[in-house]
């Protein structure tokens, strides 16, 4: 699916993410706290939320302490982002991971990208690696299914026309094997299994 076909679905489908905001952040607060062994994120200070659709991430972060930075391409999802994070400290833009981002080198401790990358191609989403890296001090999170498929996600992303299938099974190979100007984007990638179907890949930029 091209770029603007995604940002014009994601803006018609907006309202219905919004149905489910209390439910997405219970379900990061629960995956977030089950992987606080292999990354606690309250020692980190300032996160970049790639792809944050109507800020349910957000406020989870933003609850435990850390500085966010939300952005997204959807104007609409941002809409209801803003009113939902209406009071808190968190910093929305409009702004797409596939254009050179707003932001100096290294600054964030941390990025996070929340079901973004199974919905780009394969080129697409090595230069969403390459800007995560760049903006990026201590870990790059991109949080995605891993290679357990089921019959209906598999049916709605065939739909979607997303790079699902090949995401699947090249996460981790891709990742560790992503080059910016003859450098390795990340010096090491680790897959921490969150729930049966989605995993963090952990990755340490250069």
């Amino acid at each position: 699916m091209s770029t603007s076909n995604s940002n014009l679905m994601f803006n018609i489908i907006a309202p219905i993410y919004g149905l489910f905001y209390n439910h997405q952040k219970s379900r990061f607060a629960k995956v977030i706290a089950g992987v606080r062994s292999q990354l606690d994120l309250t020692a980190y200070k300032t996160i970049l939320d790639v792809g944050c659709g109507t800020g349910a991430l957000c406020t989870v972060l933003n609850a435990m302490g850390l500085s966010v930075t939300g952005m997204d391409p959807a104007e609409k999802m941002l809409n209801i982002a803003k009113k939902k994070l209406k009071g808190e400290p968190v910093q929305i833009l409009q702004a797409s991971i596939l254009d050179p981002l707003p932001f100096g080198d290294k600054s964030f401790d941390l990025s996070i990208a929340s079901y973004v990358a199974h919905g780009l191609q394969k080129s697409d989403r090595k230069r969403m690696y390459i800007e995560m890296s760049r903006v990026t001090k201590e870990y790059v999170i991109i949080y995605d299914y891993n290679k357990n498929r089921s019959w209906l996600t598999s049916v709605i992303e065939w739909l979607e026309r997303g790079d699902y299938f090949r995401f699947i099974n090249e996460a981790e190979s891709e990742m560790k094997s992503c080059l910016a100007e003859m450098t390795e984007c990340f010096s090491s990638v680790e897959v921490v299994n969150v729930d049966v179907r989605a995993a963090w890949y952990i990755c340490t930029p250069k």
